[in-house]
């Protein structure tokens, strides 16, 4: 308690900026941490009803102050001429500029602002710079696991000035969830500029892909094996019980929305209600709206940097279709596309099930493999020197995509060599990819022959295929492109062309004159 206690006397304050679901359960943590809290949030009404909930609320070490006018939350902070501490918890875009704008005249040097919102890392850049004009450090924080974890301990990815990160990482580390196996917080230095905001824009990516497989694979239970939520609940309980998806946040909780069934409002037992998931349209309108643009940005940011991240894609893309649910509907009406069947032929129920486990397993691993490949490249064409074993540790607790089997995995290799741009290369990687590709072939195939929707799934597959591939119909592609464009291309099995650069190639044939 003697660090904790030192910790808590150097910083004494912190202000938090948004009162919304994150902000306000980060407002409790810092208290409960022994903080003095200051809150303030552009609705006044976000402010009172976080405050009502601080009026019923036992444990709190630190006090906390709401507030609606925002130059006295400013004035609240850095008392008898101390640092000034900030901690962001808005929309990305707008709203963080016209705050920075607000509070930029009460700011002086050496006050920190913790950006914890789900912020472009461009424009984290762009503020590091106004920032340090007047010796303020602006520093991008992933911040994952919801507003439970944000209540509790968050996996946490700054980035910014070294310096400032220095002296603030003691209390990140503090507030950080900790890894169970190792008790080490789920926090780290990333690296400079945008650095920490750009991996947690990976890290939501990766989700997305991992998002998609497990409703496909619940799909595939419910519709094509004909299983109850129930037993599917009990099926995904299983999978986090044992072998490669043990200890999976989304398996755990989808076990747990399975089984989870309206209140009985007094009901007998045995006469429990319905199950919730049945009152849930199909209808994700995160990216649609705007409101969620880290997925976006992936995929963005995965085709500007030419890094080939199929699983992701395909999750993202379902999703937005998903969203625009009227414009489903009209289309359906003139389609006679058949609806998902049940899966034919059974020999073996056991046996699919464990290769669709073994397949939502697959996705889950290329969709880590494309997020980590995605974060070095841009790691090195930024030069910010990412260790990605430091992304993969961060993310053993805290935060959505927490897997333990992958983590134990992928943490060793990234130690070795901590930028590695094709994860694929190291033999007990491409081991695991190739343990799982009959399992996940067979999945598909079925699923498919029963029109079933598996985007991701699907990805993951044709990714194994040609990302591994000796020879690729491309190479027709090339012609084509050389036919119609002079595009020119490299030849088989000439040294410095086969496999040679990224590059042209010399060599035209003149297939029609102009």
């Amino acid at each position: 308690m003697g660090a904790q206690t030192d910790i808590i006397m150097k910083f004494k304050q912190i202000g938090i900026v948004g009162a919304g679901n994150m902000g306000s359960m980060m407002g409790f943590a810092f208290s409960e941490l022994g903080l003095d809290v200051s809150i303030w949030d552009a609705k006044s009404a976000n402010v009172d009803n976080f405050m009502k909930q601080v009026d019923q609320a036992e444990g709190l070490t630190g006090t906390i102050t709401g507030y609606h006018d925002i130059s006295k939350f400013t004035a609240s902070l850095g008392q008898n001429g101390g640092r000034k501490v900030f901690l962001f918890s808005i929309t990305h875009g707008a709203p963080a500029d016209e705050v920075l704008e607000k509070i930029k005249p009460e700011l002086r040097k050496g006050d920190i602002i913790l950006d914890g919102g789900n912020e472009h890392y461009r424009n984290t850049e762009r503020r590091q710079k106004e920032c340090s004009d007047i010796g303020v450090d602006w520093i991008g924080m992933g911040v994952s696991g919801g507003y439970q974890s944000a209540r509790h301990g968050p996996s946490m990815s700054p980035g910014g000035n070294a310096a400032a990160l220095k002296e603030v990482m003691p209390l990140l580390e503090l507030y950080a969830a900790k890894d169970p196996k190792s008790g080490a917080p789920c926090v780290s230095n990333i690296g400079p500029g945008g650095s920490g905001h750009f991996v947690k824009m990976v890290h939501n990516g990766i989700e997305v892909g991992m998002l998609s497989a497990l409703c496909e694979a619940w799909a595939f239970l419910n519709s094509g094996l004909g299983l109850d939520y129930d037993q599917i609940g009990e099926i995904f309980a299983q999978w986090n019980e044992h072998g490669e998806l043990h200890t999976n946040f989304l398996v755990r909780i989808a076990s747990e929305i399975c089984k989870t069934r309206k209140p009985t409002d007094g009901k007998p037992a045995g006469q429990e209600g319905g199950h919730v998931l049945d009152e849930v349209l199909d209808k994700v309108v995160q990216d649609d709206d705007g409101s969620e643009g880290t997925p976006t940005w992936s995929i963005m940011e995965s085709a500007t940097r030419h890094v080939s991240c199929p699983t992701l894609a395909a999750g993202f893309y379902l999703r937005v279709a998903s969203g625009n649910r009227e414009e489903r509907l009209r289309i359906a009406d003139t389609f006679s596309v058949l609806e998902p069947k049940p899966i034919q032929d059974i020999k073996d129920r056991g046996q699919i099930i464990e290769d669709l486990r073994k397949a939502v397993y697959c996705a889950f691993l290329a969709s880590y493999y494309q997020g980590l490949e995605l974060i070095a490249r841009a790691s090195s064409d930024e030069g910010w020197n990412i260790n990605l074993s430091e992304c993969v540790r961060i993310w053993r607790a805290g935060c959505i995509i927490q897997s333990e089997f992958i983590a134990d995995l992928l943490e060793p290799l990234l130690k070795e060599n901590k930028t590695l741009t094709n994860i694929k290369l190291d033999s007990s990687v491409g081991r695991e990819l190739q343990c799982s590709y009959s399992a996940l072939k067979e999945i598909v195939s079925r699923g498919i022959a029963a029109d079933h929707y598996l985007p991701a799934l699907t990805a993951t597959l044709e990714y194994v295929k040609y990302t591994t591939g000796k020879m690729l119909p491309t190479k027709f592609m090339e012609a084509q492109m050389d036919y119609f464009g002079a595009h020119s291309y490299n030849k088989p099995g000439v040294p410095g062309e086969d496999p040679g650069p990224v590059a042209k190639g010399p060599h035209h044939f003149e297939w029609k004159p102009a």
